[in-house]
């Protein structure tokens, strides 16, 4: 058995140390650069995002917190004419293909103006169909629990996408969160 000597371990440990310790150093440079346009894209995205799911609001309030069922949520206050139009409300559901992040607009008198998905990655041609305007479309208007129906919908239900019934279920346990969200902060 060969024996190494002192420098035959050093030398290699040395230079694996420096290459990691600059490669780190430009991690947290570029990240340093990076972090300020992320956020200011976030904010931006948020608040296009509040305009498509309540469009009867002109301004919003900042952002407000609720705690329900021993969870906070975030939410907003739409206003129009500084007169209350609605909320928006962003809940986490379990999705086929990990967390769905949805904003959800409601109306003053309780119902879904719209939806919009801050984050979803869900099956592409099955699950990502709900990322659709045709499936998003199908939430407005109703108001107490949506149900998840496979065949002729009724009144308060969603058809679920052919394939994606988890996804349907997902999006729509989230919708019914943000509705009962609304029923804490409209007292």
């Amino acid at each position: 058995m060969k024996k190494f000597s002192a420098k035959e371990i050093i030398k290699p440990t040395v230079s694996l140390f420096l290459t990691a310790a600059v490669v780190t150093l430009l991690l947290a440079v570029t990240n340093s650069v990076t972090a300020p346009k992320i956020e200011e894209l976030q904010i931006k995205t948020i608040n296009e995002t509040k305009s498509k799911v309540l469009p009867g609001a002109d301004s919003f309030s900042d952002e407000l917190t609720v705690s329900y069922n021993g969870a906070e949520y975030s939410y907003y206050e739409g206003y129009k004419n500084s007169q209350t139009a609605g909320y928006i409300f962003t809940t986490v559901s379990k999705g086929y293909g990990g967390d769905i992040t949805v904003m959800v607009g409601v109306d003053a008198s309780g119902s879904v103006e719209g939806i919009d998905f801050i984050t979803i990655s869900e099956t592409a041609g099955l699950g990502m169909k709900a990322d659709t305007d045709d499936f998003k479309s199908r939430y407005k208007g109703k108001s107490g629990v949506i149900n998840v129906v496979k065949n002729s919908p009724g009144e308060n239900d969603i058809q679920a996408l052919t394939g994606a019934t988890i996804t349907s279920n997902a999006v729509t346990q989230a919708v019914n969160t943000a509705l009962e969200l609304y029923g804490e902060v409209s007292r």
